[in-house]
């Protein structure tokens, strides 16, 4: 039986769409077999892998609402994923599925027939906390949550995470989060390794190692219809993505042969003046900053970001810790 990979975040714009279509290019490399999923209506995800959403007559649509089987809908891609494909008409699906019993089980009901088809099921969730990603969430066996490094991005995090414990006790209490993965990631910034070092204090959630660096080929890839890892791929970005798909599929030690080979470090590091601790690991190449810069970073995150997963504000420290 396949494992569900959700990919979720109800910020746009944190590179969830990329992050599904690479790592599913990645595990395809590794000789797995992967299905991908778009739930979001825009249909970015089916745009990006070579697929005009205005001109497809089946989508994921069809099979939420239970007018035609996954096995039917699936399509092939260029990158050598399968691909359950989104169009416009699916932002009408949540209005409906809201008058059904079971509308959270809806995709997972769908995928049951195919599930077995494949090693890796990765559903690309939209923008929103709605019914759509609380059916990718039910479906999953654990979630990614990509996170832009920035202060707004930062905020979401724990909206998502209260929806995911709500889903755990609701609809799928075998829902695990696997962490979130740092993208668009500048490494020269106090800021970026400020907010890492805060999310991992505040929410008590693992940072998955190495950060996805920002860089223009991963704009430049959609307009081919393939994935950075057939547009550039031995760009850094492509490199850190193989890297995850590597630990995703449970070859540990090529993991590591590969990120060495490809000069990132695979041993736990600072970010700016502070260290990540427990479960909570952050690697790759970031550059240190001095104390009292990561310091003002921190402080003011403490300011801007008051809003933690559950209950009243936590204070954290110019270190990133708890106080």
């Amino acid at each position: 039986m396949a494992h569900v990979l959700a990919v979720a975040n109800q910020k746009g714009g944190v590179a969830k769409t990329t992050s599904v279509s690479s790592l599913g290019a990645a595990l395809s490399e590794l000789g797995r077999r992967v299905l991908l999923v778009d739930l979001d209506p825009q249909a970015c995800l089916t745009f990006s892998l070579g697929l005009d959403p205005d001109t497809l007559e089946l989508s994921v649509h069809d099979v939420l609402l239970g007018r035609l089987s996954a096995g039917i809908v699936i399509t092939k891609t260029s990158d050598g994923m399968d691909l359950l494909p989104a169009t416009i008409e699916l932002a009408g699906c949540e209005a409906v599925l809201l008058s059904r019993t079971g509308r959270e089980h809806a995709l997972r009901l769908a995928l049951a027939e195919v599930i077995d088809t494949y090693d890796f099921v990765l559903i690309d969730c939209p923008p929103s906390l709605g019914v759509l990603t609380i059916n990718g969430l039910t479906a999953a066996d654990e979630v990614i949550v990509p996170l832009q490094c920035e202060t707004l991005s930062h905020r979401g995090v724990g909206q998502l995470l209260d929806t995911v414990h709500d889903v755990q006790r609701l609809t799928n209490p075998g829902l695990g989060v696997r962490g979130v993965l740092p993208t668009l990631f500048d490494g020269r910034t106090a800021h970026c390794r400020a907010v890492l070092s805060d999310v991992s204090a505040r929410y008590d959630i693992a940072v998955l190692a190495p950060p996805i660096a920002r860089s223009v080929r991963f704009a430049e890839a959609p307009g081919t219809g393939r994935s950075i890892l057939s547009t550039a791929r031995r760009s850094k970005g492509a490199e850190a993505y193989r890297a995850h798909a590597r630990v995703i599929a449970e070859v540990r030690g090529e993991a590591a042969a590969h990120a060495g080979s490809a000069g990132i470090a695979v041993e736990p590091t600072r970010i700016g003046a502070a260290t990540t601790t427990g479960g909570s690991v952050v690697t790759g190449p970031l550059e240190e900053a001095p104390l009292e810069e990561a310091g003002r970073e921190a402080a003011t995150l403490e300011a801007v970001v008051r809003e933690p997963a559950r209950g009243e504000p936590v204070p954290v420290g110019a270190d990133g810790a708890r106080v």
